[in-house]
């Protein structure tokens, strides 16, 4: 093949000319030659196979390569390319059908660009025609170092295959972290099938679009939401100079994520409030990273340096560019997962990314030691209180021991239960508050100030259409006396002296309302005592009894030994199976006697198993269980839990889902072949519809195909996909698969159970034990280790310390995240 550099532009393309009918094919001709600069591209091409196009500028042209299963950023990986002819520059931004018949025929999509730059030395006008590139990537997903390599010709081999193999850097990761998490094209947005299709692009698309074509070329998609670590309420600050304090600010806790000229901003429940922050994503765009997620509080200062929450209410109506971001966090930067390291690096490394500060981004400081000290300046300037971490602790994305609060005045969110009219002008006299405590609504008292005349406007506006005609909670007749009730469905949040000895709040003041919370989720907060809440998660405090009764028999394995599992497993199972509502399946004496479900509690197992009440279909209201500290998994275990089952959706919006399950139940008979040949198939047909996807291996019969979701969508439109997915699955393959849900239907084949998608419904979590011969386990997999998997029960409750290990690695760090919403069906 001729040599860039051998010829003119024109003349190195005319094999692409000869190979197409420019009549028929919508492909560029190449008719203008710019002046050669350091763009790459590469395309997803469904030809007679699918492969990505790998195209690299260089003296007019574009470099090509077709790499057979598409770019991995596993540096074990080799993946063949094979050279093909060079192509025009214009090519870059081709997106569309190849006729069928034509040269290359089918769907084209531009999946990824930017820019390359010869690692310093490696000349590649020397090197190509010796048969190796060594470079580095700048794009929108290919980032970091890369090598290119030819591969000695054998037998008759007409083209040039070569290799194409990530290098060992930041940007390294699994095999399966480029062409299975990045589905849709990054300038219009759509899927394969949709560009196949001829589809416009859909309105939302189009959004997404235009925000991810104005990345810079150095830049990435923005890093998905994930859950965000949770401090403990104690009774005094802890010692020593193993923690740090910061200042704990009155706002809405945020993550910024990042990546190029586009940004995102959540809320802690995942909530996508990227249009209320977008002054904030538009400065945090100007850091100087390729991509990067941030935890912080977004708050507005007053000028004497206190921030106040109403006043970012009044500037999230009014004027948001009052609203600053305090950051305190780093989870991700430039492609790398940053959670596993230690706070003060993960500080250091924020420090330096954020500087003097862009915009409105700050950094926040801390202290090292000295925190009682802090404590009472703060409190002393009227502050909120003190936030404290260990200085050594990874973030867990749950509540654990390593981050506490301490607060100098008492405020928590309460419901809105009704409100006493005002024998004056004013709109109203006070609110009556309730909170959720042992599984019930309880009055909790009122507020009667802090409000001002237009946020009581706001309010009874808000109230009006929630009025109903019944009292909400029971509460003294004296204290509710010409009470109007509402539904509760509005939050509070408080500022108060202290509970007297009836329960009800003394000196409350109004602060304003919580939108990132819902009511079911408002609890009453206790103070833990320092000691209790800051102890690590293998060394719980929960005393678990009769450890030596054998609750496995096959292999004679304890309870205690389930202990120890879930003791060392708690920081990486919380995030997934940490708040939100769970059914527990107990097993007291053992997985071969009597088990049980349970989903509702009142109190019964202590303060650690917490309630989050919720409506069922009849109208009234149920407590049911969660947790979020590794204390909560193990007095599960103590009450003789085996297995921990969650609800698809988070306490703080049970009514959005976070996910979609397809739980692969095959029929006796069936080998695990068959379905992870038929995992591998929902992967690719959801995949079509632009949804990344990630499998588990339940420690039962199956498989689950997970597909993560910004919740937004509610239940029935989660549901109503789910079913007519699997529907249309079953009729297209119905010798393979069945939807039908009686089990004379199902006779050698692969249920798709896609009732996990209601409300109410449970799927297994992830690390669960089951309640099964030899206590397997379910475990996250990357697609590829799912490809070569022995079975379904490959992994027990002794292999803690692997599935530590395995959460750690590349091949799993971006596990069950994607930034992704409900797609059209």
């Amino acid at each position: 093949m001729a040599k860039a550099q051998d010829k003119s532009p024109k003349d190195s393309l005319d094999l692409y000319r000869a190979k197409r009918d420019f009549a028929r094919t919508a492909e560029p001709a190449g008719a203008e030659f710019p002046t050669s600069g350091n763009g790459f591209v590469v395309q997803k091409h469904a030809a007679s196979r699918l492969h990505y196009d790998f195209r690299l500028e260089l003296d007019g042209v574009l470099v090509s390569w077709a790499v057979t299963r598409g770019p991995s950023a596993n540096p074990d990986d080799k993946r063949l390319a094979v050279r093909t002819e060079d192509h025009p520059l214009d090519y870059a931004r081709f997106e569309g059908l190849i006729p069928k018949g034509e040269y290359g025929g089918g769907t084209v999509m531009l999946w990824d660009n930017g820019t390359w730059e010869p690692i310093a030395g490696k000349d590649p006008r020397k090197t190509l025609p010796e048969g190796h590139l060594h470079f580095i990537l700048r794009g929108r997903r290919m980032q970091g170092e890369w090598i290119l390599f030819r591969l000695k010709p054998r037998g008759k081999e007409r083209g040039e295959n070569w290799i194409l193999r990530k290098v060992s850097d930041a940007f390294a990761g699994g095999s399966d972290n480029l062409v299975n998490h990045h589905l849709t094209s990054i300038d219009s947005g759509r899927t394969m099938e949709e560009i196949a299709a001829g589809k416009p692009v859909s309105q939302r698309k189009a959004a997404k679009a235009k925000l991810t074509a104005r990345g810079k070329a150095n830049g990435e998609a923005p890093p998905p939401f994930q859950p965000v670590q949770l401090a403990t309420h104690v009774d005094h600050v802890p010692a020593g100079n193993h923690w740090l304090h910061e200042l704990k600010y009155d706002g809405y806790r945020t993550l910024l994520a990042i990546g190029g000229d586009n940004g995102r901003a959540y809320t802690r429940s995942g909530l996508d409030w990227s249009d209320r922050f977008a002054g904030l994503i538009a400065d945090a765009t100007k850091l100087d990273a390729s991509s990067a997620l941030i935890d912080g509080e977004a708050v507005v200062i007053l000028p004497d340096g206190r921030t106040c929450f109403q006043g970012l209410q009044a500037a999230l109506k009014d004027d948001p560019g009052r609203i600053d971001y305090m950051a305190f966090d780093l989870l991700a930067l430039n492609g790398e997962d940053m959670t596993r390291r230690p706070l003060l690096e993960r500080k250091a490394m924020l420090a330096t990314l954020i500087g003097d500060g862009a915009g409105h981004i700050r950094y926040s400081d801390h202290i090292i030691g000295r925190g009682e000290q802090l404590f009472e300046r703060f409190c002393g300037a009227g502050l909120e209180g003190v936030i404290s971490k260990r200085v050594d602790a990874r973030y867990s994305g749950a509540r654990s021991g390593s981050w506490v609060k301490t607060k100098c005045i008492r405020r928590q969110e309460f419901v809105v239960v009704g409100w006493l009219p005002s024998d004056k002008q004013r709109g109203f006299r006070s609110l009556l508050l309730g909170v959720h405590e042992s599984g019930a609504l309880r009055f909790a008292g009122k507020v009667g100030t802090g409000f001002s005349a237009e946020e009581m406007e706001r309010l009874l506006a808000l109230m009006a259409p929630l009025a109903r005609k019944t009292p909400t909670v029971e509460a003294p007749r004296a204290a509710v006396r010409q009470a109007r009730w509402i539904k509760p469905k509005l939050v509070a949040e408080v500022a108060f002296a202290e509970f007297t000895e009836e329960g009800v709040l003394r000196h409350s003041s109004y602060l304003g309302l919580r939108e990132d919370k819902k009511p079911e989720a408002v609890v009453l907060e206790v103070e833990a005592p320092v000691e209790q809440a800051t102890r690590p998660a293998a060394t719980s405090g929960v005393k678990i009894s009769n450890r030596d009764r054998v609750i496995f028999p096959e292999g004679k394995l304890t309870k205690g030994e389930l202990a120890y599992y879930y003791e060392a497993v708690a920081d990486i199972m919380l995030p997934w199976a940490g708040s939100r509502p769970i059914s527990l399946v107990r097993c007291p004496q053992g997985r071969d006697k009597k088990c049980f479900f349970q989903k509702h509690d009142a109190g019964s197992f202590g303060d650690d198993v917490k309630q989050v009440n919720i409506l069922e279909k009849d109208g009234h209201e149920e407590p049911y269980l969660f947790v979020d500290t590794p204390a909560g998994l193990l007095t599960c275990v103590q009450m003789g839990t085996i297995e921990f089952h969650g609800w698809g959706a988070r306490i703080e919006d049970v009514e959005k889902p976070d996910r979609l399950v397809f739980d692969l139940d095959p029929d006796e008979g069936l080998a695990f072949k068959d379905v992870v040949s038929a995992a591998f198939h929902l992967q690719d047909m959801l995949a079509q519809m632009g949804l990344v996807t990630f499998p588990m291996v339940t420690g039962g019969k199956g498989v689950h195909v997970i597909a993560p979701l910004t919740p937004s969508a509610e239940w029935p439109q989660v549901k109503d996909f789910a079913h007519r997915f699997a529907t249309a699955l079953s009729q297209a393959d119905s010798d393979r698969f069945t939807a039908a849900l009686a089990k004379a239907k199902r006779t050698g084949k692969i249920f798709i159970d896609y009732l996990r998608n209601q409300r109410g419904a449970t799927a297994v979590m992830p690390y669960s034990a089951r309640s099964r011969p030899l206590a397997p386990i379910a475990v996250p997999l990357s697609w590829e280790e799912l490809r070569t998997l022995d079975g379904p029960d490959h992994w027990h409750i002794g292999d803690a310390g692997e599935m530590l290990k395995r959460a750690a690695s590349k091949d799993l760090a971006h596990w069950g995240r994607a930034d992704q919403i409900l797609p059209d069906l």
